[in-house]
């Protein structure tokens, strides 16, 4: 078992506690705010001890593992410090709101020899692992256009719920930040590096924030295929987000990863189970039907609001006890961030942007 703590006392932080109350390879033990009345507040709801310093939270109660639940623009500040405290760190979505606080994550992990892991749990739905086993299997080829297209919905009381939603100091940015890092990792784990972007992001309908609400995007990857990207919050009441996958053979394949209103942690439940909703190897497009009634029933028998964020918890503690790499490391958190701060330079300059930043 490995001690384990949460660094943020916010909606998302109860993803994490209760998986890692949950873990059999996880001892909770304790949970860090700035504000520690309401550390103490968390922590009295799981039995475990309240601090509001990292190095002294470390120090009493032996932590190894910590999860990073704060907001986004504060992910770099604390990581940095658990890190070099001697924790191995897993950081919520995105692992940081531009790419140089990744870097001083992943240098910080580096000096002090530990683990960092980036939260990306739609990886662990089954019909997204369905699409990587049949590229690895050379199912479809060389994949060689990946798109992305995420229509979603966020209304003003969303944005009021906390201070620091919709602003660039408070979030680091608008829909490509906060709802599309799940989209956009998977399709960065499908097609592999980039090569070059051209994007550009508006706010559609969204007076009332200062960052995007939508944001387009065109993508050259190294394996010589391209990709595309449309994710946007100004479809009321929300469609869908969507990753599918195209072969040189002519297969395609896709998953939709959320449908109807995508849910707010915290507040609201996820309203659709994913499910592949594109198939056509050859062979297996029959099979199509089938896989979307087991993933149904599959994921309707789980707690889904926090079976995948267990899986993918459980994953990191066993990648460090057993030393063998996690599903989603540090780095492929920050291959996410490059992709979406190489969008903003776009839009700003006019221009591609070439990788890597």
């Amino acid at each position: 078992m490995l001690k384990t703590a949460i660094i943020g006392c916010g909606k998302v932080g109860h993803f994490h506690a209760k998986a890692y109350q949950q873990l059999d390879n996880s001892l909770f033990c304790a949970v860090y705010d700035r504000d520690i009345h309401r550390a103490q507040d968390f922590a009295s709801q799981y039995g475990v001890n309240a601090y509001d310093n990292i190095p002294e939270m470390k120090k009493k109660e032996g932590i190894e593992v910590v999860s990073i639940c704060t907001p986004h623009p504060v992910h770099a500040e604390v990581a940095v410090e658990a890190a070099r405290a001697g924790c191995h760190i897993l950081v919520e979505k995105p692992l940081a709101s531009n790419l140089r606080d990744c870097d001083a994550i992943l240098a910080a992990a580096t000096t002090r020899g530990v683990r960092v892991g980036t939260v990306c749990q739609r990886r662990f739905y089954r019909p997204c692992m369905r699409i990587k086993q049949a590229i690895e299997d050379g199912k479809l080829g060389k994949p060689v256009l990946g798109m992305v297209t995420m229509l979603g919905w966020r209304d003003k009381a969303y944005y009021e719920s906390d201070p620091w939603r919709g602003t660039w100091e408070g979030e680091g940015g608008g829909v490509l930040v906060n709802q599309a890092p799940h989209q956009l990792d998977l399709l960065l784990w499908y097609m592999g590096d980039i090569e070059e972007v051209y994007g550009f992001w508006r706010n559609l309908n969204h007076p009332y924030i200062e960052v995007e609400d939508t944001a387009v995007a065109v993508i050259k990857f190294k394996n010589g295929g391209t990709g595309q990207v449309l994710v946007s919050n100004a479809q009321n009441p929300a469609l869908y987000g969507k990753v599918q996958v195209h072969g040189d053979n002519g297969a395609s394949v896709g998953v939709q990863t959320d449908g109807g209103a995508m849910f707010i942690a915290g507040v609201s439940t996820i309203t659709e189970p994913p499910y592949n909703d594109i198939w056509t190897i050859a062979g297996e497009a029959q099979r199509l039907p089938q896989w979307q009634q087991e993933d149904r029933e599959f994921f309707s028998s789980q707690d889904a609001m926090y079976y995948y964020h267990q899986r993918q918890i459980e994953d990191f503690l066993t990648s460090i006890t057993l030393n063998r790499p996690s599903l989603i490391d540090g780095l492929a958190g920050r291959k996410t961030v490059e992709l979406i701060e190489a969008i903003y330079r776009s839009s700003k300059s006019g221009l591609p942007v070439r990788f890597p930043l």
